[in-house]
């Protein structure tokens, strides 16, 4: 599937934010899914595919919640070369011992009703475009699912 990608192009990253949030708000209308920060207009060299990298770490932080309300916030900081998404939620969290490996193919955490591939798939989007991915602790709760990508 990777390797017969579209060619890339010169993409918005605050585009692409905004239809995959529009899209997880109306799949899950009763989870709260919004920006941390204004998204920079930064551009991206992508193809179609890096979309799906963002709409996996915005439907994992609400199907893998367990709180009444999953809250789901994405923030973005451009820091010139690079920009930086965050997908932050205030679920289960991800434990140390899974923090080098939940990228992995076939991952997935002990209760994880999933595939493990979502993840993977992340980080070989990510990858393909120069990027990298990584997971942090949220506080209180949760976990901060991040993205660093080149922009143009």
């Amino acid at each position: 599937m990777l390797s017969d990608s579209t060619e890339q192009q010169q993409v918005d990253l605050r585009t692409i934010l905004t239809d995959e949030v529009s899209e997880a708000r109306a799949l899950y209308p009763d989870a709260a899914v919004e920006f941390g920060t204004e998204i920079p207009s930064v551009t991206l060299v992508a193809n179609d595919m890096i979309s799906s990298a963002f709409r996996n770490l915005i439907k994992n932080a609400i199907q893998h919640n367990t709180k009444e309300v999953a809250e789901v916030t994405v923030s973005a900081t451009d820091h010139g070369e690079t920009v930086t998404v965050g997908v932050s939620d205030n679920g289960p969290g991800v434990s140390d011992g899974q923090k080098e490996t939940i990228f992995g193919s076939g991952a997935r955490g002990l209760d994880s009703s999933g595939t493990g591939i979502g993840l993977h798939l992340v980080d070989t989007l990510v990858d393909a475009h120069g990027g990298e991915a990584w997971v942090e602790d949220n506080e209180p709760d949760g976990a901060v699912f991040c993205v660093e990508l080149p922009t143009v």
